[in-house]
């Protein structure tokens, strides 16, 4: 069995473009469901916000980081986390929240809001953890990954998208309404078939690296949901802010981890292994933690963010 840090799946580039196509319809269908408003509530729910943002972009990339150096996986699999911890949440989080019920308002605001900043922030922040890490950042000094290259991936298959659906929300209401529920199952049925694609065509991969990653996937998910939860405890928010802030930084864009690996890292095996894997994972934890906040009395007064 070659070293994991060796092999590079295989996604052909017609795939590869209609991932980043699906991925871009993903943006679309949940900025169809955000307004303006959205980013004007985020003035009454300060704390909140501060706290979701912070946990998202400093506090979990730095618990990752953490965990890489207590687990010491190879340096592709250490990577493959930094990069999933660096990911923006996707719109299934604002659906999980709704079942936890937890603040959705808040969790609407912060999906937009990290999105936007993920633009900036993800490739510098992914360029920062994994430029110190001991053992994988002369892996990743030999890609010579450009910070401002994969910015600018980022803002073609995020922000254009986000910011046209924003727009046709404001500017086109009734349409809109109409299609932002059947954009939002649509693009996330896509977003799951091409997950199991990449898995399934290089499925001797999967499977003989998959016990590799499997633990560190685990356990880094379970931290990634904890991490919003005792950050908002900490800082004081209610359980209805805590359950939304807990599951937006838990849930990450695994899928938008998968193309930036087989467009910026040639398929550099570790990595794209614990992005499949984180995909499926994160989404039966997610379901799993939500259902069980379903069943669990809410703290449903106002808490200091000034929630509305």
């Amino acid at each position: 069995m070659l070293p994991v840090d060796e092999i590079r799946l295989n996604f052909n580039p017609e795939s590869l473009r209609v991932l980043n196509a699906v991925l871009a319809f993903l943006m679309f269908g949940i900025a169809l469901d955000t307004k303006v408003a959205d980013f004007k509530r985020v003035m009454k729910m300060p704390v909140a916000m501060a706290v979701g943002i912070a946990a998202q972009f400093v506090v979990l990339p730095a618990v990752t980081f953490g965990l890489t150096l207590l687990l010491q996986p190879g340096p592709s699999i250490a990577l493959g986390m930094i990069l999933v911890a660096c990911c923006p949440p996707g719109n299934i989080s604002n659906i999980l929240t709704h079942r936890a019920k937890g603040n959705v308002a808040l969790s609407v605001s912060m999906t937009a809001i990290s999105n936007a900043l993920s633009i900036v922030l993800m490739p510098l922040n992914f360029a920062f953890w994994a430029g110190i890490h001991p053992t994988a950042s002369t892996l990743f000094r030999s890609i010579s990954l450009d910070p401002l290259e994969m910015a600018g991936h980022i803002v073609v298959i995020i922000a254009l998208p986000f910011l046209l659906g924003i727009a046709v929300s404001e500017k086109l209401p009734t349409i809109a309404e109409r299609f932002k529920k059947p954009a939002r199952i649509l693009s996330f049925v896509c977003l799951i078939g091409f997950i199991l694609a990449a898995i399934a065509g290089n499925r001797a991969y999967f499977l003989e690296y998959v016990g590799l990653v499997l633990l560190a996937v685990v356990l880094h998910d379970a931290l990634a949901f904890g991490t919003g939860y005792v950050c908002a405890r900490l800082c004081g928010l209610s359980d209805y802010d805590r359950r939304a802030v807990s599951i937006e930084v838990g849930i990450r864009n695994a899928g938008l981890g998968l193309v930036l690996i087989f467009s910026f890292f040639d398929g550099l095996g570790g990595m794209a292994v614990v992005a499949g894997v984180w995909g499926f994972w994160d989404i039966i934890a997610g379901l799993a933690l939500a259902g069980w906040w379903s069943k669990k009395p809410v703290e449903l007064s106002a808490s200091k963010t000034g929630q509305v």
